[in-house]
């Protein structure tokens, strides 16, 4: 039997560090030893050729200089894992992709040097769906993260990695991207609150691009408090970030456990009436807003006509953005280079990215670059920024007569290794909630909020939305949720 973590949420283990119930080196030892234990299972941090992304020794000594106090700060000692598409000096950045699978970064990008201010202890870089690309962890070419709540099942995706490595207890705190739903989608199939904070909140900076005007990095916690104590370490302005926000940053958790008066929770008659959600889903996010009904919470009806054409506008507009972002991995100037014979440049670019990109992302790459080919850029690519535009509209409007929108994060449960893997549709369908929360750069929240009545259950999660900047309104009316209610504190049982 693996021991359990001794603090498995941030803010109890920040306090015993504090109070000096444990030391950072202990808190730390306990994560690596179930990492040794369990991620052989798991699979949630990065692993090229039986050497895992995991900074053992690294973690150890920041941990000591936590308990020597010559590194403090809002995390210090708390273990945290990071996605595997964000930059480090510190071991390989491959974006689970053979194109990138030795690569070393010469900088760190801006999240993980905040993070590191603020004395976190960075223990590996976790597994991801290629490039971001995906909604499963299964694209992948390093191997499938597996759902610790059930390992036959996904744990979602991109970010699947770092869901399935903070639900596992193989880390405190977790953080991910979101360009669809990459963050969000994978907390609700792992029971973790997920947050996509507004576009320019976090700096993108060291954050490998996959969809510039759609990515977006926040955080994983197993409460509200959580996230925004991750938030809090990694917003802010940043100079090298041409879309970063130039906005002051508020306590996120000045004010978290004050309940909200007056909230109004807008229901969008398009999501209500979804087809293909599963009907234990929508029972348990029903629940919910009954939860929030019985706190003094409001529900007002609001329409956001073009969400039905959220879907095909992303696959437009993500693809087109990765077929120009990934146009720089051509053999040449780095990134996975050919080694057969070659006659001329071109052959050494079609090879080269043949064999370094997997079929997803060949997919998408050759998605985008016909939509933007001439005849089409006009029809395909125009139109879809015009889509776009409505659907920011369109929550604009809404917002003007709720303080946040809710929803179900993922139309269903964690579904099985392997189940959609054949039927791309099928799985880009998995993201038909999440996607327009990043196409209008707005701010978005996942909760857990139930479990299906499998004989393994797996996790529901529900989706609050708010208008951008509106983190310190969304993530109170997120607690005032989880405080009346008691499943943010199962664990899975396996693990």
């Amino acid at each position: 039997m693996v021991s359990a973590l001794p603090f498995d949420t941030l803010a109890a283990a920040r306090d015993a560090l504090r109070l000096r119930k444990i030391s950072a080196v202990e808190l730390t030892r306990a994560v690596l030893d179930r990492i040794d234990a369990l991620d052989g299972t798991i699979r949630a941090y990065i692993d090229v050729g039986g050497e895992r992304s995991v900074f053992a020794e690294r973690a150890l000594t920041v941990a000591a200089e936590v308990d020597a106090g010559t590194r403090t700060g809002l995390l210090a000692g708390l273990p945290i894992a990071i996605k595997d598409n964000l930059c480090t000096t510190f071991g390989r950045t491959t974006c689970s992709s053979k194109m990138l699978e030795n690569f070393h970064s010469p900088y760190d990008a801006t999240a993980v040097q905040k993070l590191e201010a603020a004395g976190a202890v960075i223990v590996g870089k976790t597994n991801l769906d290629e490039f971001a690309m995906g909604s499963s962890t299964e694209n992948s070419a390093f191997g499938t993260s597996r759902n610790p709540w059930d390992t036959d099942c996904v744990p979602g995706g991109s970010s699947g990695g770092s869901a399935a490595a903070l639900a596992a207890g193989l880390c405190l705190g977790s953080i991910g991207s979101d360009t669809g739903g990459s963050i969000r989608q994978p907390a609700s199939l792992c029971s973790l609150v997920g947050l996509k904070p507004t576009y320019g909140r976090i700096s993108r900076y060291g954050l490998v691009a996959f969809a510039s005007s759609l990515d977006q990095i926040g955080p994983f916690g197993w409460t509200v408090a959580d996230a925004a104590l991750l938030l809090q370490a990694m917003a802010g302005y940043d100079r090298r970030d041409s879309t970063s926000a130039p906005v002051d940053v508020p306590d996120y958790l000045a004010e978290l456990d004050v309940p909200l008066k007056g909230l109004r929770i807008g229901i969008a008659r398009e999501y209500d009436h979804a087809e293909g959600v599963d009907p234990q889903v929508k029972s348990a996010v029903d629940e919910a807003v009954k939860v929030y009904r019985s706190l003094g919470a409001t529900t007002v009806d609001v329409s956001l006509p073009h969400t039905k054409y959220g879907i095909a506008a992303y696959y437009v507009i993500a693809p087109c953005e990765a077929s120009s972002n990934l146009a720089r991995y051509d053999g040449v100037h780095y990134g996975h280079r050919t080694k057969e014979p070659v006659t001329n440049i071109f052959d050494l670019y079609s090879k080269s990215r043949a064999e370094g990109f997997g079929p997803e992302v060949q997919r998408r790459i050759m998605i985008g670059t016909y939509a933007l080919s001439k005849g089409y850029g006009e029809r395909l690519y125009h139109n879809a920024l015009c889509v776009r535009a409505k659907i920011k509209q369109d929550f604009d409007e809404a917002f003007q007569s709720c303080d946040v929108i809710a929803c179900p994060t993922s139309p269903e449960p964690a579904f099985k290794v392997g189940q959609k893997s054949g039927d791309p549709l099928a799985m880009y369908l998995a993201d038909v909630f999440t996607v327009t929360c990043n196409i209008a750069a707005i701010a978005g929240i996942s909760v857990p909020c139930g479990f299906t009545t499998d004989a393994k259950p797996l996790p529901i999660g529900f989706q609050l939305l708010g208008p951008a900047f509106s983190e310190p309104k969304l993530l109170r009316a997120a607690r005032m949720y989880e405080a009346a209610t008691e499943w943010h504190k199962r664990r899975p049982g396996s693990v």
